[in-house]
């Protein structure tokens, strides 16, 4: 069932891309834009039967198919087709319309297949194509100079991070012997690696993992990438900057207990406060929202430091639908909330007050249920502090508050039921979560101070070093000057051009 599923699938997916070459090299009417979207559909509709037809892990010639390729598959290829719909009317009269089309189904499909491949050497080569066709993406544009100076940045650390998984896929095989995954990385092959080159293999991972991320402190491609058309940045934070994370849950064995984990850990730490911080200063919305994924990879990256790669995969599917949406609304967001629906008085202290307890009384509650549970405790206190911040953020509106309430709550209960779901959807797809003892409670305590720090240093609003700090990060996330223009000067090469035309 599995091979004969994934043989429609990549028929499915040579049907869109064939489709695509068509938009591509002719000069088809614009109409044919929505019969290709229509084919798009074709290998997200298989790639959801694979994944409830699903039963158990084949190995056919150089690809792997198990219940969590086909999710991700299935992820990927929904996401694509989403932004693509959106691109009908949005990307219209751009110059390169059919071209975005083309390239965007050449980076999703190349996307959705990553997982599928049960070889080092086809997952090196399949990590590469889709940062290949964001590259290309961006190209598109390429009279503009920040599009031109933010291609060549990518092009830099993509070309890194390529080498990097290039590199660790030989020096895996050259240890072992084996070009297969499963293989390679089986508890024989792991004893025989040895602590040294499991290391080495490991960071090299590790940093093929974090580079397209835009962690910590390779941020920079990702904060001055918000010049890009939307519906690619939707695309790349939501299907590509976070492929890091089944990277490394894929890679798992030379992760747990070892330097890797802990070099994964620093920046991971580090890109979750720094993304916060520029969040909260940086006035421009797409630069909000790419510091937001600095954070929340972090995040996710923390959870696979932890060993807790199911709930990285969670994160991963969330963050990425709800990042795509923020940045296919960005266009309706410049209109403020009516004054009618802001509460006129500030919010009082018991207020907030409530929130605090409430966020402890949860958190609490929830991790003495299952006190023996690996990472219930960071669970705990991400739940508890996501309920303080909720309440604090309904006492701006003079209306509708009980209502959001209630909707958030649902929403949290859906997740919590989404993640259960999955667990037993994936069974031993994924590794199973390792007990970290005081690894886990240090993580926890220098988050919890980390945020307390940061509500301290916004009480107290006129201190030196919040100040400092202020400006610090506003610096930081900040573009260049190459990354920036304020009046793009090949407008004016384009009506120079149709006036000698005339």
């Amino acid at each position: 069932m599995n091979v004969a599923m994934f043989i429609a699938f990549i028929a499915g997916w040579m049907i869109a891309w064939i489709s695509a070459c068509c938009l591509y090299i002719s000069r088809v009417s614009d109409r044919y834009v929505r019969l290709h979207v229509f084919l798009l559909a074709i290998p997200v509709v298989v790639s959801f039967a694979g994944l409830i037809g699903a039963d158990q892990v084949r190995e056919t010639g150089l690809w792997h198919l198990d219940r969590t390729a086909w999710l991700m598959a299935s992820y990927v290829g929904l996401l694509g087709w989403t932004i693509q719909r959106f691109c009908i009317r949005f990307m219209h009269g751009d110059r390169s319309y059919r071209a975005y089309f083309s390239l965007l189904t050449f980076t999703t499909g190349s996307a959705s297949l990553i997982w599928f491949s049960g070889d080092l050497r086809l997952l090196a080569l399949l990590w590469g194509l889709p940062l290949s066709g964001l590259v290309g993406l961006v190209l598109l544009n390429k009279e503009w100079t920040p599009a031109r100076h933010v291609a060549r940045l990518m092009t830099r650390m993509f070309a890194a991070n390529w080498l990097s998984l290039s590199l660790a896929a030989v020096w895996l095989w050259q240890v072992t012997g084996h070009w297969r995954i499963t293989l390679a990385l089986s508890e024989e092959s792991i004893l025989r690696l040895g602590w040294e080159n499991a290391a080495g293999i490991g960071m090299l991972v590790v940093f093929a993992a974090i580079i397209p991320a835009g962690q910590w402190p390779f941020q920079r491609w990702l904060l001055e990438s918000a010049v890009i058309p939307t519906p690619v940045s939707a695309a790349m934070h939501a299907g590509l900057v976070n492929a890091g994370g089944m990277l490394l849950a894929r890679f798992s064995p030379l992760l747990d207990g070892g330097l890797p984990q802990w070099l994964l850990m620093v920046p991971a730490m580090l890109s979750i406060f720094v993304g916060t911080g520029i969040l909260l200063v940086q006035p421009d919305y797409k630069r909000q929202l790419v510091a937001s994924t600095m954070a929340q990879m972090g995040m996710m990256f923390l959870q696979c430091a932890l060993g807790a790669y199911l709930l990285a995969v969670l994160h991963l599917i969330f963050h990425g639908w709800f990042k795509a949406a923020l940045f296919l609304r960005s266009g309706s967001v410049v209109p403020r909330p009516r004054p009618a629906l802001l509460a006129p008085d500030p919010p009082s202290r018991r207020w907030l007050l409530y929130g605090v307890l409430g966020g402890i009384v949860l958190g609490i509650g929830f991790w003495v249920a299952e006190p023996h549970e690996p990472l219930r405790m960071l669970r705990a206190l991400l739940m508890g502090w996501s309920l303080a911040l909720a309440w604090w953020q309904m006492a701006v509106f003079q209306s509708g508050r009980w209502t959001g309430f209630i909707v958030l709550s649902g929403l949290g209960l859906s997740a919590m039921a989404f993640h259960d779901a999955l667990a037993s959807m994936l069974g031993d797809a994924l590794p199973a979560a390792i007990s970290t003892g005081r690894t886990e409670t240090a993580v926890v305590l220098l988050i919890a101070c980390g945020g307390l720090s940061g509500l301290g240093l916004t009480a107290r609003r006129t201190t030196e070093i919040r100040a400092k700090l202020y400006l610090w990060l506003v610096h930081l996330g900040e573009a260049r000057d190459e990354a920036v223009e304020s009046h793009p000067r090949y407008l004016g090469a384009y009506m120079r051009r149709g006036g000698e035309l005339k």
